[in-house]
């Protein structure tokens, strides 16, 4: 262990409360993502990133500050060096809603330190990385290390309605080599994660009285005056719903990554709106009345794939596959689906660090090193704002504390691993951005 590290872990063991009370204090603050629950009293995501922007400017950082959305700011702060050992540390501040308050043990952002734990929404999910980042940086400006590599934390809001706030960073902001996400990972080194699109099918049926039903069902013994038939889009969905359950099946066995589970490149049909006429919002505009058969239904999809797969093949493999779908019916030949990617704009883009990369190897050396449990090398199932950073060219890692509640009731972090993460992050940055 070199003396920067050693000298740096004395000042995180004998100033561990810190990035307990500093988790505490963010806890505290309601920072529920606005997208999902609107509360004057809990959309308070510019309190929590006064706190942030208050403790990065008295650890010496230079710091910017703008709104993603009204009201709802990102927060830097960076430490100058080189760019060739340049590095950022990044978390989201903001949370998911509480659900029923009468579930919880202890009030939910009471930021109770109990039981060796810190409890309430958002202190593992991820407001605890985001003190453990900062908890590092002000260890190693008290050890008197100067980083010859150039250090960024990164405060983003929105990551929980689908990363807005670190595309946004991303897309205008300075960036680095490498970047370390500090979502909870229960110790384990996470440089692997899918990648992930919503998209929308839209079929396309003939809209027609439903009392004329037969016409399209039955062979008619006349055929002078008779009403033409219509083509019921909901039936039409129903059988792409089952050819796709097939193609899933096919890519969950044909694709592979060694650090994810089998089966990750799943397609999920999250939402399925069927009904007469096509409205402005590109939904289905009537969808009450059953006496009429739908000639539009939209399924939109949660489609991952695995992290060393490219998107563009992504897409041309599912592309072909709709279009052989609508082959085999006449009318889907002449009035094929439509396909929209990237429905609401939500992207990420698959990462895939390699497993030997400096910082790979070097949160895994640390974690060892100071972990009461050795830390795996895995990938990820869901997504994280590591993704947005990957698609730029940066090389990140996720790593974090352990905790429970993730998204349910009685969310906490545990403090022992609070207290190793962030002397991992700290020995990582001192390993990857060198000192002078």
């Amino acid at each position: 262990m070199s003396d920067a590290i050693k000298d740096v872990w004395e000042k995180i063991d004998a100033g561990s409360d810190f990035v307990v009370e500093l988790t505490s204090e963010l806890v505290k603050i309601p920072s529920v993502n606005p997208k999902f629950q609107v509360d004057a009293e809990l959309n308070r995501e510019p309190e929590v990133q006064d706190r942030v922007q208050k403790q990065l400017e008295e650890d010496g950082f230079s710091t910017e500050r703008w709104d993603v959305f009204p009201d709802r700011p990102n927060v830097t702060g960076e430490w100058e060096g080189t760019d060739e050992k340049s590095l950022i540390l990044c978390g989201h501040i903001d949370v998911v809603p509480v659900g029923d308050s009468s579930a919880w043990a202890r009030d939910p952002f009471g930021g109770q330190i109990e039981e060796g734990r810190v409890w309430g929404r958002g202190a593992v999910d991820m407001k605890a990385g985001v003190a453990a980042c900062m908890a590092a940086a002000l260890a190693i400006r008290q050890a008197g290390v100067t980083l010859e590599g150039r250090l960024a934390i990164h405060s983003v809001v929105d990551e929980e309605a689908g990363g807005f706030g670190a595309m946004d960073l991303v897309k205008n902001k300075r960036l680095a080599r490498r970047a370390i996400i500090a979502e909870p990972t229960w110790g384990n080194v996470v440089p692997a994660e899918g990648g992930l699109s919503w998209v929308r099918v839209t079929i396309f049926g003939k809209q027609a009285h439903a009392g004329w039903r037969f016409n399209s069902l039955w062979p008619q013994p006349h055929t002078e005056g008779r009403i033409e038939p219509g083509v019921n889009a909901i039936e039409l969905a129903n059988r792409f719903l089952n050819a796709l359950r097939d193609f899933e099946a096919s890519r969950c066995r044909d694709n592979w990554h060694p650090l994810t589970p089998a089966g990750l490149a799943t397609i999920n049909p999250g939402v399925i709106r069927g009904g007469a006429g096509m409205g402005e919002d590109g939904n289905p505009a009537i969808m009450t009345n059953a006496a009429m058969i739908s000639d539009v239904v939209t399924i939109d999809l949660d489609y991952k794939f695995m992290p060393d797969e490219n998107f563009e093949d992504v897409k041309s493999e599912f592309e072909d596959f709709v279009g052989h779908f609508a082959a085999t019916d006449p009318w889907m030949r002449e009035n094929p689906p439509k396909i929209l990617w990237d429905l609401f704009d939500l992207n990420f883009p698959p990462m895939n660090t390699p497993i030997d990369h400096p910082l790979t190897l070097s949160i895994a050396n640390r974690a060892t090193e100071v972990q009461a449990k050795p830390p795996e090398i895995k990938g990820f199932e869901a997504v994280t704002d590591a993704a947005h950073y990957a698609g730029a060219g940066v090389d990140p890692v996720v790593y974090g504390p352990s905790g429970d509640g993730f998204h349910g009731n009685n969310e906490c972090v545990d403090i022992n691993s609070l207290i190793e993460t962030t002397k991992v992050i700290a020995a990582a940055v001192i390993d990857n951005c060198g000192t002078r």
